[in-house]
């Protein structure tokens, strides 16, 4: 395996982590600035509140992502599996 080989691989590997990690975080970012914004305006500094929208956020973007994400780690997986005969000893 060549060094473009390798790189190809990092490249690929970084792309498949930010595209299935993504949905997750940015629901939560949005999650957290919205409670953030809510606790600025009523003064209410509870870490419960903060906690618990986040949880929920992620575990809809789950639902609704979570068919997309599988889908992409095991064409990576397949993929990286497929490039073990370009191997070289």
């Amino acid at each position: 395996m060549g060094v473009d080989q390798f790189l190809r691989l990092g490249q690929v590997s970084i792309e498949t982590a930010l595209l299935v990690s993504a949905p997750i975080l940015v629901l939560g970012l949005v999650a957290g600035l919205a409670v953030s914004i809510f606790q600025a305006a009523t003064q209410i500094n509870d870490a419960a509140l903060a906690f618990i929208p986040k949880i929920a956020s992620a575990a809809i973007g789950l639902v609704f992502f979570g068919n997309f994400m599988l889908n992409r780690l095991a064409g990576f997986t397949a993929w990286v599996y497929g490039q073990i005969p370009n191997l070289s000893p």
